[in-house]
């Protein structure tokens, strides 16, 4: 199997396994408080992944103290942040909106590319981001001109937005992994310092906000996003970005919305509005002509 392949496969796995999560995260709302949700996932993560890594973590522990600055930016912006604030999001949008929202990634990705390394942006590439735009002001406006000249950003819409960009920017600094760095300590030591950025958080909310009830509910939902929507599509997306690069396993990425769409109706009884359905069309539309050659 070539890397082309292997890698389109890796970043397609990992976007569907991402949907689900997206499911997870408006499906629990009200159920798991967002800190508590994300700090056991990742601390699930780590645990799981502890035995296959930890050994070789602490064989190349002076590697990871030299790069210990880029190691923390990381973990503070793909791990701490960007799924802390979708699962805050969660509380006041849909699965659906969530997914849609979330494949503005890729336009983030070109943007933050052209800061970063100098990529030249064609004009081709400048009518696919403007083609994005529009497909993301349908979707946040409801398709209503009027709401363009008084835009209500919903709180949920903002939260997905924000962390949408924080993910791009962790897309782009793994792009820059130095090489001593193994995938399997990669992803250890990033998860393990996103666990720890998010723990006093964790602890604030619970003394103060709410608790982590530990039923059957909660448990199920934090094995999946701690062992699947964790563990698993981390190394699948970081090895499609290293096979593949950044602008092709981007491109997959679109496919979040018809994996999300289809199960928030079938598991959540969410209804798909027309709407959503033209934003969605709009956006992927942008999508293949930005990716053009």
């Amino acid at each position: 199997m070539s890397n082309q392949i292997k890698g389109a496969l890796f970043a397609l796995l990992a976007t569907l396994l991402w949907s689900v999560n997206m499911v997870i995260a408006s499906g629990i709302k009200g159920h798991i408080p967002p800190v508590g949700l994300a700090f056991w996932r990742w601390t699930i993560a780590c645990i799981v992944l502890a035995p296959f890594a930890i050994k070789s973590t602490i064989e190349n522990f002076k590697i990871i103290k030299t790069h210990i600055r880029y190691l923390m930016l990381t973990a503070l912006l793909g791990i701490t942040i960007f799924n802390t604030l979708i699962y805050f999001a969660g509380r006041t949008t849909s699965a659906v909106n969530l997914s849609l929202i979330a494949i503005s990634i890729p336009l983030f990705i070109v943007v933050l590319s052209r800061i970063i390394f100098k990529e030249k942006v064609s004009n081709i590439k400048i009518v696919g981001i403007a083609t994005i735009i529009t497909g993301v002001l349908v979707l946040i406006t409801k398709g209503s001109l009027q709401a363009l000249l008084h835009i209500n950003f919903t709180i949920g819409d903002l939260l997905m937005l924000v962390a949408c960009f924080f993910f791009a920017y962790y897309t782009i600094l793994v792009r820059q992994k130095p090489e001593e760095l193994t995938p399997k300590v990669f992803l250890f030591s990033v998860f393990i310092i996103g666990t720890i950025f998010l723990f006093p958080f964790y602890i604030w909310e619970h003394l103060f906000y709410k608790k982590v009830i530990f039923d059957a509910k909660t448990v199920l939902a934090t094995s999946y996003v701690g062992i699947f929507a964790s563990l698993v599509s981390y190394y699948l997306w970081n090895e499609a970005i290293r096979l593949i690069g950044t602008s092709k396993t981007a491109l997959i990425y679109y496919l979040i919305p018809v994996f999300s769409g289809i199960l928030a109706y079938v598991f959540l009884g969410q209804a798909i509005v027309i709407t959503q359905i033209i934003s969605m069309g709009i956006i992927i539309t942008g999508l293949l002509i930005t990716n053009r050659k």
